[in-house]
């Protein structure tokens, strides 16, 4: 059977910038389309499960429309006693959440999805990050929550820019993780998809 030469069509089935940031330090051509997917939360599902299934819908959904391509889909939910924190969305619900936060321990769950309908490619991963925010005060809160505005990250938080001052410790084994896309998994699963970020 002849090797096949040239590479599939790479999408990233989001519309986040962060992620979006994230995938074009690889280096690599890929184009965005926004996955048509149903975030609500099924009745008692953990929020590991919850990102691990909603980054396999977005790509799922994408890669029916485009056979093709590569498609990859990820999700982030947090954690704090056992219960997902979503995007706050609203400034007074980002300050809910980041008075729960201060002082406590918090797991970020990183899910990744890559398939190709065409390969019969579907391979997943889960990247979880534990974060220790330091005992914040409310006008540090307040300060961090009007300079950055971080209402469509999970949490509140936005640690690339001024959010890694709310912090204590970052513990993960991926750096990209906290931010959206675990870029060691996303590329693993890459590479087992037919897409080698090192082999132009």
């Amino acid at each position: 059977m002849p090797a096949m030469t040239s590479r599939p069509p790479l999408i990233l089935a989001s519309t986040s910038r962060y992620r979006r940031e994230l995938l074009e330090r690889l280096r690599l051509p890929f184009e965005v389309v926004s996955p048509q997917v149903d975030e609500t939360p099924h009745p008692g599902e953990a929020p590991a499960a919850l990102a691990a299934r909603l980054a396999a819908a977005k790509a799922a959904a994408v890669a029916a429309l485009h056979p093709r391509a590569v498609v990859i889909g990820s999700d982030q939910v947090a954690e704090l006693d056992g219960e997902a924190i979503g995007k706050p969305g609203t400034h007074e619900r980002a300050v809910a959440q980041l008075r729960a936060m201060r002082g406590r321990s918090v797991v970020f769950h990183t899910a990744v999805a890559v398939q190709c309908a065409a390969r019969g490619y579907a391979g997943a991963a889960l990247a979880p990050v534990t974060v220790r925010f330091r005992a914040l005060s409310d006008d540090e809160i307040e300060h961090y929550l009007r300079t950055e505005q971080p209402y469509d990250c999970a949490g509140s938080a936005k640690c690339e820019t001024l959010g890694i001052a709310l912090l204590e410790a970052i513990e993960s084994d991926d750096p990209t993780t906290l931010v959206g896309l675990p870029l060691i998994r996303t590329s693993a699963l890459l590479r087992a998809a037919g897409i080698d970020a090192l082999r132009p």
